[in-house]
């Protein structure tokens, strides 16, 4: 599966365009809960603290997906990815992406937001924290 995800990272980037790091996320806005509390998990994960912004901001322009994808970070945009075979789910230049905040722990998941330039942020569950510090590292 590793060099799957590697070649979908790789996938579609432009000439000369630089794949800086990738990591399995999952959207807070599409993440499921599991077990007996399940749906209010769900409820919970999928409208409180998963984004901000109103109409019109970076993180509106978002399509409501759900699953795994891969969060890629190149030297010119950061994007989603199909993990199977690297088609783009959505993309914003590299400096639309101000920062990554790290977030407390609601599930099993280690939770992080992507601070947009206009103020708008979406929030993402990955299963290693390690990755969100990979991530900070990369955007700040």
């Amino acid at each position: 599966m590793s060099a799957l995800r590697e070649r979908s990272a790789h996938s579609q980037l432009a000439p000369g365009e630089r794949l800086l790091g990738y990591a399995s996320v999952v959207p807070a806005s599409g993440a499921k809960g599991v077990g007996i509390g399940g749906a209010v998990a769900s409820a919970l994960v999928n409208h409180v603290g998963a984004e901000s912004g109103g109409a019109g901001s970076i993180a509106a322009g978002m399509p409501r997906t759900s699953g795994a994808l891969l969060l890629r970070v190149t030297d010119q945009r950061v994007g989603l990815v199909k993990p199977l075979d690297g088609t783009p789910v959505w993309e914003v230049p590299r400096a639309w992406v101000t920062r990554v905040e790290r977030r407390p722990r609601t599930q099993l998941m280690a939770r992080f937001r992507l601070h947009y330039a206009d103020g708008s942020w979406h929030a993402f569950l990955t299963m290693r924290r390690r990755t969100i510090e990979e991530f900070r590292t990369l955007i700040g």
